[in-house]
């Protein structure tokens, strides 16, 4: 299987809400050594306000967020996309590998090649170095025009971005929230207005 790809790094553990979880990585994926600390801050932070029947995760890397996701709110559809072939390839593998049925994977640049909405939760550990007007449209903007009314956006960033994100929320009069720090990252929830 995946252990015998010329990309093939290692199999790294993870355990979320007791649930234990494997996922395989390859060299040139982000965060090949371990689960990186703002994913692991994002998924320990989420609690939506109610459960969601469609969940997308953009920037998916090696499917952490969608896999655990999946696992935890079974009744959703659940789909994950990045631009990145090689990290489709192993979040297809590790979407298997952890017995999680219900998630597409994609290969999208953006929002691109995914499924349109309306999404109930949307989730993305935003790239840092995109530059600015990247992270309002594709990554912030993007996603939540994809929410229903009342649906969330939880992402989480590297603490040099906190000065960008408050000031996109305000210029688009943005239902945006902080909701964790730690460790030089920083967990927001953006919530889609509801309908007039």
């Amino acid at each position: 299987m995946i252990e015998h790809d010329p990309y093939y790094k290692k199999r790294i553990a993870y355990t979320l809400r007791g649930q234990p979880f494997q996922f395989d990585v390859g060299h040139t994926i982000f965060s090949s050594f371990e689960i990186d600390d703002g994913t692991d801050l994002l998924l320990r932070s989420v609690e939506p306000a109610q459960d969601p029947t469609r969940i997308l995760d953009l920037g998916c890397g090696c499917g952490v967020i969608a896999i655990t996701m999946a696992r935890r709110f079974p009744e959703a559809a659940v789909v994950a996309a990045d631009k990145d072939l090689l990290a489709v390839r192993y979040a297809r593998a590790n979407a298997h590998l952890n017995a999680v049925a219900h998630v597409q994977i994609l290969g999208s640049v953006g929002l691109e090649a995914v499924p349109p909405g309306p999404y109930d939760l949307i989730f993305s550990n935003i790239p840092a170095k995109i530059g600015d007007l990247a992270i309002e449209q594709e990554f912030i903007l993007g996603p939540l025009s994809q929410l229903r009314p009342g649906g969330e956006y939880w992402f989480v960033v590297v603490s040099g971005l906190n000065h960008l994100i408050p000031r996109i929320g305000v210029r688009n009069q943005l239902k945006l929230k902080e909701i964790k720090k730690r460790s030089g990252y920083t967990v927001y929830r953006c919530v889609r207005s509801e309908m007039p």
